[in-house]
């Protein structure tokens, strides 16, 4: 690639990650269901350019996600780091997913939706591209600390938690999300505490209920 090829080049990538972050905004503004002329109108630009540079509405949705998931991760491998304990790395780091999602529900929703059009929602979420990998990242963060803190248990059944910890936390974090604020709804360090309280002891210390169903 010769210099002015790679000054192209450069032009380009630059223009598209201000077309990224203008995209970003729009959606935070509009919210999560703004048409590709809404967005490209708060961008300052023509649809016809945005089209250039990510086909479709699909692509541009998925290079938004790449940028908001890739912060996400950043957030939630510090907040890791800080703990001095595995729960509480736990704990930290659904309080940072839930934070991250809470900061601009809109763009959250645009990212996750299916390249169908369709919200996870209150049903099973759709996991694709960029989306897909991230959750993959959370299963193997998950893992590490849990390993430690479950010791020599079976590792067998445990290879499956962590998958089934990221499906509690996205849905139920989801659920919350989307539920109105009134004065009952919790913060996010008190909901992240309830989910992690879930993911370790379950349940049944919530209702009071022992081993194999017997009262506690």
């Amino acid at each position: 690639m010769d210099g002015r090829s790679a000054r192209w080049e450069a032009h380009r990538e630059e223009r598209r990650r201000t077309l990224i972050s203008a995209s970003r905004k729009a959606v935070h503004r509009l919210g999560a269901d703004a048409s590709m002329e809404d967005i490209a109108a708060a961008a300052g630009t023509s649809k016809s350019v945005f089209y250039r540079y990510f086909s479709d509405k699909v692509g541009l949705q998925q290079a938004v996600a790449e940028v908001v998931i890739e912060r996400m991760q950043d957030k939630i491998l510090q907040a890791a780091k800080t703990a001095a304990t595995p729960r509480q790395g736990l704990l930290n780091m659904v309080s940072a997913y839930l934070e991250m999602a809470e900061t601009s529900p809109a763009v959250y929703d645009f990212v996750t939706r299916s390249p169908g059009g369709m919200a996870g929602g209150h049903g099973v979420p759709a996991v694709h591209g960029a989306l897909g990998h991230f959750f993959d990242e959370v299963v193997a963060m998950l893992a590490r600390p849990m390993s430690v803190h479950l010791g020599a248990a079976d590792s067998t059944l445990l290879n499956y938690w962590p998958t089934a910890a990221v499906g509690l936390v996205r849905t139920a974090g989801e659920r919350w999300l989307s539920t109105p604020a009134s004065p009952t709804k919790p913060d996010h360090i008190r909901m992240a505490g309830q989910i992690t309280s879930w993911l370790l002891r379950g349940i049944d210390a919530d209702i009071g209920v022992g081993p194999a169903g017997t009262d506690a």
